[in-house]
């Protein structure tokens, strides 16, 4: 089943063509990883289909149903998360606190009703705070629940983020390089959290410049260069593919692989 079509995308800022022409898929319960060289395209690309850019021409469906240019303060209800390359977490908040911001962003009350301290509010509270302790069980990080986020390591900023996106259970999550400036053991956590993620049933596209890591655990591939798709395929394709070895991969990767 095919979560997510991205069909004959076009963005051009002034006279220079950002994206031209991109159409792809994404399956359900899948890894999607885009690659390519800086100014590529590819944090556009995510842009448009998560709603901060309007394509100049184009369309994105979700679950069927076209979503093209809706704002993104509404894309949550089409069943869309991201991250973004700069760690976007509450410093001046605790742990479980950043979880419970993003339950927040599906609750059904309204801010009066806060307020008002109603009942039904401090219920859904307490099981807020429950399901928040639950996410960091899985994510191993229980017991960074009552720090605060700005005391973290940023490996563990890093997961903490990734974490806040499942509270509001997406089906489909955009991270955005989430293994930079991250270790070894650390990009291998990540690595293990995407793929999990992927085993519960979650579609992930993912931007990153660490190939080891996209070429481990990618469904497929889709590659940018100069705002173009030139391959698409699985990582096996990608990694023998003469036009991404000369564009961004280089002989030598390939060496290093074998």
């Amino acid at each position: 089943m095919k979560v997510l079509e991205v069909k004959n995308i076009y963005k051009s800022f002034g006279g220079l063509m950002a994206l031209s022409n991109i159409t792809f898929d994404i399956d359900d319960a899948s890894i999607t990883s885009i690659i390519g060289p800086n100014g590529a395209g590819k944090s556009t690309l995510i842009n448009v289909i998560s709603g901060i850019y309007k394509p100049d021409k184009g369309s994105v469906f979700v679950g069927g149903r076209e979503i093209t240019g809706v704002p993104l303060h509404r894309i949550n209800r089409y069943g869309i998360k991201r991250t973004f390359q700069n760690i976007q977490i509450f410093s001046n908040l605790t742990v479980i606190e950043n979880i419970m911001l993003g339950f927040h962003s599906v609750t059904k009350y309204e801010f009066i009703n806060c307020i008002l301290n109603l009942k039904y509010v401090k219920d859904q509270e307490e099981f807020i705070k429950i399901e928040s302790r639950n996410i960091l069980k899985q994510f191993k990080m229980e017991h960074f629940a009552d720090k605060y986020a700005s005391e973290l390591p940023y490996g563990q900023q890093k997961k903490l983020e990734i974490a806040r996106t499942i509270a509001a259970n997406p089906d489909i999550i955009f991270l955005d390089e989430p293994a930079a400036g991250l270790n070894i053991s650390e990009t291998k956590e990540i690595s293990e959290i995407i793929i999990r993620l992927k085993m519960n049933g979650k579609s992930i596209i993912l931007i990153e410049h660490d190939m080891n890591m996209v070429m481990d655990i990618s469904d497929k591939i889709v590659v940018l260069n100069f705002g173009e798709k030139i391959a698409e395929g699985s990582s096996y394709d990608i990694q023998n593919n003469i036009d991404v070895i000369s564009a961004y991969l280089g002989k030598s990767f390939n060496n290093k692989m074998e």
